[in-house]
């Protein structure tokens, strides 16, 4: 048995007291705020993944029956990329912004310096184990923070190999991994933190959002919801169908967070869109998609019969039109369509989180953005379309965490957007120098010399004084001046 795994089964709230003692007298020290210690540990990040992308393969593979491009490219190398980003832009992130002062405090000068919270904790999900763990401990890191990562008990072999490479790898007097399931969660929950980020549902979120506040500990939620795809008929259809498959199925067979959730198209279009999508869909699993290796699998049998009781609900019996095969020895459900279920189904009023793709019509697509707001906001919303008057439309129109054009997905990917929910979906956000943001606070820093210290904001408050500052406060040096000059 492994240090780690000794450590994870008597974990409670003592414990987990001692731990974040020992964490914040580690960042007391001031270590993790050097560079020289921050780009040490980030390289030691991107050498782990270098160094054992086959043994995190297999890990996937393991708890999610992952294919190995998948792992590569969907957790792997984004890792490796945000790595090598911090690496590339760290002493930048961290510089001070010179920013402008005020004549009132003039001559003075002003800067915002990016500091570390402290002690932070990330928590991590199951479906992306890998870079949903990591991917924040990069920005921690970047930003000069101590921390505690807690991997999901639902992907235990990824969770077990985190353990052990980031203790062989990082530094363990400011880094530590604490594994475990609920009680474990909650022996940390009940710690005080200077940031918590978590990535997971929104039950979870409301919990571990009220246990900092008891506590004050700012959080960020990467959350989900019902991610919508409005697809219009003036499209390539076949690379549509493609782009949404790829976003929906390729991506841990429906189980992410920004898969497509639900189409809507209108009722004309519909059979054509039905059809292409189920050609492409046979194209890239075969006729039988529940023996395809392409296809990761449910993660467990509690999410398998969670998904089995959507497609059981009497409101959308008949409406399959495509796939629904299941094998629960295998922990498997094939790509399955659903056309015109009716809004108040369960598939349409929970996130799904796989293989399960629900189409509603309306008469006109524009109808399609009354059904989108009638709900949560998304965190992913996607329009199909080369109707330009439509696109900005729905940017302005729509409110979701992100929004893709004619693709699925792959906003995630650009380090130079923000990647965060909106209302139930999420708060804050991260990726690129996002990611060091949401570790850092930005404080505010005046500087002054003892010369030009102004008679005027002293006592006694004579009406003298009142006119000058209300004319410096309010014109600036002209107004200063015409004051002195006892202009009106």
């Amino acid at each position: 048995m492994s240090e780690s795994e000794s450590d994870s089964e008597v974990f409670d709230a003592a414990a987990a007291t001692e731990l974040v003692k020992k964490l914040r007298r580690s960042f007391t020290t001031g270590t993790t705020r050097s560079y020289e210690w921050r780009v040490s540990q980030l390289e030691s990040l991107l050498k782990l993944s270098l160094e054992h992308e086959e043994d995190l393969c297999n890990a996937l593979h393991s708890d999610l029956s992952k294919p190995v491009l998948e792992s590569i490219v969907h957790e792997i190398a984004l890792l490796k990329g945000s790595c090598k980003l911090a690496l590339k832009e760290l002493r930048r992130w961290m510089a001070p912004e010179k920013v402008k002062s005020s004549i009132t405090v003039f001559p003075s000068s002003a800067a915002i310096v990016p500091e570390p919270f402290g002690v932070v904790l990330i928590i991590s999900a199951w479906n992306y184990p890998f870079l949903l763990s990591l991917d924040p401990v990069v920005g921690a890191i970047a930003a000069g923070n101590a921390v505690v990562l807690k991997p999901s008990e639902i992907s235990p072999r990824t969770s077990s190999l985190m353990a052990k490479l980031l203790e062989k790898y990082l530094d363990t007097s400011a880094v530590k991994v604490v594994e475990g399931a609920v009680p474990e969660t909650n022996a940390l929950l009940e710690q005080k933190w200077d940031k918590i980020f978590y990535t997971g549902n929104g039950r979870v979120g409301r919990i571990v959002m009220a246990a900092a506040a008891k506590h004050l500990t700012p959080v960020v939620l990467e959350l989900g919801g019902k991610s919508p795809v409005v697809v219009d008929s003036d499209i390539n259809l076949q690379v549509a169908s493609r782009r949404i498959i790829a976003g929906k199925w390729g991506c841990n067979n429906g189980q992410a967070c920004i898969a497509p959730d639900y189409i809507i198209t209108t009722k004309e279009f519909a059979p054509k869109l039905v059809e292409c999508m189920r050609q492409e869909l046979e194209n890239f699993y075969g006729k039988n998609p529940l023996e395809t290796k392409d296809l990761s699998r449910i993660v467990n049998a509690n999410h398998f019969d969670r998904l089995t009781r959507l497609l059981d609900d009497d409101k959308i019996s008949g409406k399959i039109v495509h796939g629904g095969e299941k094998d629960k020895s295998k922990l498997q459900i094939a790509p399955t369509l659903l056309l015109d279920v009716p809004r108040d189904s369960l598939i349409m009023t929970e996130e799904i989180f796989g293989p399960l793709l629900p189409i509603l019509t309306v008469d006109k697509v524009e109808d399609s953005f009354d059904i989108v707001n009638s709900g949560t906001k998304p965190l992913a919303a996607y329009l199909f379309t080369n109707n330009k008057k439509l696109k900005e439309r729905f940017v302005a129109c729509i409110s979701a965490g992100g929004v893709a054009i004619n693709e699925t997905a792959l906003h995630l990917t650009i380090s130079t957007l923000p990647f965060g929910g909106v209302g139930e979906s999420g708060m804050g956000a991260y990726h690129g120098k996002f990611s060091f943001d949401a570790f850092s606070h930005k404080k505010a820093v005046l500087y002054r010399s003892f010369a030009g210290d102004a008679p005027m904001r002293y006592p006694p408050y004579t009406k003298g004084k009142l006119r000058i500052l209300k004319a410096l406060l309010g014109g600036g040096i002209l107004g200063l001046i015409r004051a002195l000059l006892g202009w009106s």
